[in-house]
């Protein structure tokens, strides 16, 4: 018999279809809507990258305040069916959470709607998924649909490789078919670089190949299984690797409390193996010191990406390098396997969003208060940036410099999207030049045709913004802070990450905490305030520019590059469910960055309310305090 679990959002009713009751659709009542990655494979799931992830599955999924899967729950009621609501898998690009689900015996997922990187994930392991949720009572009714029925609407390469099992079963990549020819008529930006490395059936050619050391051991351990020993990597000198989640386990409250540092130190001898095995480039944990080289997609965009490239890597937040004009998405474990031995990278043909962004940005509104703003418009909300390209463009977006536009392309994960993409121009250039010290040249392809074709087009008045935060539990909670009449205390603010590590980010956090030395203003006591550098390259710009002094005379602590708080991997973490975080991290779900409740802000609102002790602007700090 089929059993199913209808994942509530009343935990009462998860608890009692785990005991055995069988729940009607009709009698479920809400389904949970976006149930993200950190909440299918929390924390604890991740030090594992085999079959034992099957007994972390929905650990951390949350319903009413409550997580009502205790470990091993899944395998124990023998559940073969999952049933969720809209924007079922939203967040990291982690393959562990299909994994898990498959290893817990599950195999089938129902939702309204999935987000692309769990879809795919699912696809290229063999872990079936449909949106028909009239699946649900025909399954209850006892019937067994045919495969054909469960892959109805599915694209022509998905089925064929849920048919064959699983993507290293579908076959290797055909690294070697000619690229297909371009589409005739005007082309997006995204379009055009697709085309240059297209490859028939429905894959690409990648420039660069990234991954991190949470995927690593898992990516070997496929390879070894479907290609043996004796397999050889495909241009091995176009992958770089990297160490920059968990250099600062040993401080990480939950990894301490639940005795994961071992685990994590498997993950790290799985990563160096493989990268020794096959001479690839490494950026690692700091010489003799605390944290990281950096943040694997922000070094990427620092030191490797280029106008009209091709990228992809093992972190959902990839995109981040799309600020430079190329094509830079996540992919999970297995589809990073298929990818070292072949150079070619699944990718379908999405559709184009453009968000046009004209006017000018307020004093004090950042690229963070547009992301949280976007994430907020109902449309999106409703999943209509899911698996789409975001072309950003406008007078206000070509006013903001590369750090700014990588807030909004690595933001793109939150949207929904594939991917996002600025056109490059001047300030691109600049970047490179003063950055890397390259002198490139744009070609005339490298921008987006006059009359392209877009799904539909998101007018943004940069004029009518202002400071926004988001509330705990979802990014796209999205509020004004000037509407918000509850200013809640709070007890951690949190500047990092890979979203808010960058230069013009330190800068903001600079310009708040330099004025409030000025006036012998301190941190709250109530509140720890941590500051982490994103690369290395970040940490020496802000000791150059004498940063440093200002964070110190505040109380402020300086973390060395690392993911850290952003993944629950460090300082900055909450430890318990009461404490309240302000961060200037990307996505805030359930367990994110510990058990307390965090609110998302720009940089500059975080710093501005470690001073003040609550939610507050930079612009009502300097009223409050003068």
């Amino acid at each position: 018999m089929t059993r199913l679990l209808l994942l509530c959002a009343d935990p009462q009713r998860v608890r009692a279809q785990l005991d055995g009751a069988l729940l009607m659709r009709e009698q479920a009542g809400a389904l949970r809507d976006d149930i993200s990655t950190d909440e299918i494979s929390p924390l604890p799931a991740m030090v594992n990258f085999d079959a034992t992830l099957g007994a972390h599955a929905h650990t951390g999924f949350s319903a009413g305040g409550e997580r009502p899967i205790g470990r091993g729950a899944l395998l124990r009621a023998g559940i073969d069916v999952l049933v969720g609501g809209r924007r079922y898998g939203k967040g990291s690009s982690r393959e562990h959470s299909p994994l898990a689900e498959l290893s817990a015996g599950v195999r089938l997922v129902i939702a309204e709607s999935f987000e692309r990187i769990y879809r795919q994930n699912a696809d290229n392991l063999g872990l079936l998924t449909s949106t028909d949720l009239s699946l649900v009572d025909r399954l209850q009714r006892g019937e067994r649909p045919t495969l054909d029925e469960l892959l109805a609407g599915r694209d022509a390469q998905a089925a064929a490789i849920l048919r064959a099992g699983g993507l290293l079963r579908y076959g290797l990549g055909p690294p070697g078919t000619p690229l297909e020819p371009p589409a005739p008529g005007p082309q997006t930006l995204f379009d055009k670089i697709v085309a240059r490395h297209r490859l028939g059936h429905g894959f690409v050619r990648a420039d660069l190949r990234f991954i991190h050391e949470y995927y690593t051991g898992m990516c070997a351990h496929l390879l070894a299984q479907h290609a043996g020993d004796a397999y050889a990597l495909h241009d091995p000198g176009s992958i770089v690797c990297f160490e920059d989640h968990l250099s600062y386990v040993e401080q990480s409250p939950v990894h301490v409390a639940q005795g994961l540092v071992g685990g994590v130190r498997r993950l790290s001898r799985a990563h160096r193996e493989f990268v020794a095995r096959h001479g690839l480039r490494d950026h690692g944990f700091a010489a003799g010191g605390e944290g990281s080289q950096g943040i694997s997609h922000a070094m990427v965009a620092e030191r490797y990406a280029l106008p009209g490239q091709l990228v992809v890597g093992t972190d959902s937040h990839t995109p981040h390098s799309g600020a430079l004009g190329c094509v830079a998405f996540g992919v999970g474990s297995t589809e990073m396997a298929n990818a070292f031995l072949t150079g070619a990278v699944r990718l379908g043909r999405p559709q184009v969003l453009r968000i046009e962004v004209d006017g000018r940005l307020p004093a004090g509104v950042s690229a963070k208060d547009l992301a949280l703003h976007l994430l907020a418009l109902p449309a999106i909300r409703e999943g209509a940036g899911v698996g789409r390209v975001f072309e950003f463009g406008g007078s206000a977006l070509r006013a903001l410099d590369i750090d700014e536009r990588a807030t909004l392309t690595n933001m793109t994960a939150e949207l929904g999207g594939l991917t996002g993409i600025v056109e490059p121009d001047a300030v691109t250039l600049r970047f490179l030049r003063e950055r890397r010290g390259l002198a490139f040249e744009l070609e005339p392809w490298m921008r987006s045709d006059e009359g392209a074709p877009y799904a539909a087009t998101i007018e943004v008045d940069a004029a009518r913004l202002s400071p926004m935060v988001a509330r705990p539990g979802d990014p796209g909670l999205g509020v004004p802070l000037a509407e918000l009449a509850e200013r809640p205390r709070i007890d951690i603010a949190y500047g990092g990450s890979c979203t808010a590590g960058k230069r013009e980010d330190f800068e903001q956090y600079h310009a708040v905490l330099a004025w409030a030395a000025q006036r012998g203003l301190r941190v709250a006591p109530h509140v720890a305030l941590y500051l982490q550098y994103g690369t290395e390259d970040v940490a020496a710009h802000a000791a150059s520019q004498g940063w440093p002094a200002a964070f110190e005379a505040v109380g402020a602590r300086l973390l060395q590059p690392a993911c850290g708080a952003c993944a629950n991997c460090g300082p900055g973490s909450s430890t318990s469910a009461d404490q309240v975080t302000v961060s200037a991290i990307n996505r805030n779900f359930p367990g994110r960055s510990g058990p307390g409740g965090v609110w998302l802000a720009s940089p500059a609102t975080v710093a501005a309310s470690a001073i003040a002790g609550r939610l507050v602007s930079f612009a009502e700090l300097r009223g409050d305090g003068t």
